[in-house]
């Protein structure tokens, strides 16, 4: 493996690449292990696969694009090609995740139709938990805004959270709850591997970042990894606001 590691994929001796691994490694493995027992178990996987999803899908994405245009970019070799599964894989797994129907709620968690109006009818004042989520949404988007420096988040990230405030306003968003465990794995994803690459040895001392402001990097960055996570919990914990109107009399599945 020392051989493949240092002739065939050299990136991923790389502070970022090991992130990557460690993830893959430990967060990846646990998640698919999770979803076999679920499948063995016949119980559903979709929201743990919609949280790997997003998660595997930024990891691709940054290392890809990290590999073509880096200081490798002139190292590629053919091993390089085993990386298209990890790109084909997630599209295929995607398209039947979100096929799946929904996970169906427990008689203490299904909602009538008068249920959902109560819930929708309510201002973003009567709702205090979701006004502290916008209050933490809106600062870690204008934490990405004036970081800017990984393209990623401003360009995908950064909209995504104002999606993400439109939802928590406004009710009936129904994409939401689906599209925040993508978001939150991505995020996490990307936050771990930006906080250990900055800290590693092996980062370029330039790079760095600096002994003496480790706690507030970390505390910051930390924070900014919890926003979409409380997001995710909220929109699965209560998905009344966000259910779409259904004819009288049925209940909410």
């Amino acid at each position: 493996m020392e051989v493949y590691v240092r002739e065939g994929e050299p990136y991923l001796r790389t502070a970022h690449g090991i992130m990557i691994c460690y993830w893959d490694g430990i967060i990846h493995y646990g998640l698919y292990l999770a979803m076999m027992a679920a499948i063995g178990q016949r119980k559903s996987y979709r929201n743990l696969g919609l949280f790997w999803l997003g998660s595997l899908m930024m990891s691709i994405v940054v290392f890809l694009l990290g590999n073509l245009i880096g200081k490798y970019s002139s190292d590629l070799s053919p091993a390089f090609l085993l990386n298209l599964p990890y790109v084909l894989i997630p599209i295929w797994a995607g398209v039947r995740l979100f096929q799946q129907p929904k996970a169906l709620p427990s008689e203490n968690t299904a909602f009538s139709l008068s249920q959902v109006a109560e819930e929708q009818r309510k201002r973003l004042y009567q709702r205090p938990q979701d006004v502290a989520l916008v209050l933490v949404l809106l600062l870690t988007a204008a934490f990405t805004f004036f970081r800017g420096m990984m393209l990623i988040y401003m360009f995908y990230v950064l909209p995504f959270f104002c999606l993400c405030i439109y939802g928590l306003v406004l009710p009936g968003c129904s994409w939401l709850p689906d599209w925040s465990l993508v978001f939150a794995g991505a995020v996490a994803q990307a936050q771990f591997s930006h906080l250990g690459s900055s800290l590693h040895g092996r980062t370029p001392f330039p790079y760095q970042t600096p002994e003496d402001v480790w706690w507030s990097f970390l505390l910051t960055n930390v924070l900014y990894a919890l926003g979409p996570q409380l997001l995710a919990y909220r929109c699965l914990r209560c998905p009344a606001f966000f259910l779409p109107a259904t004819p009288a009399g049925k209940k909410h599945q």
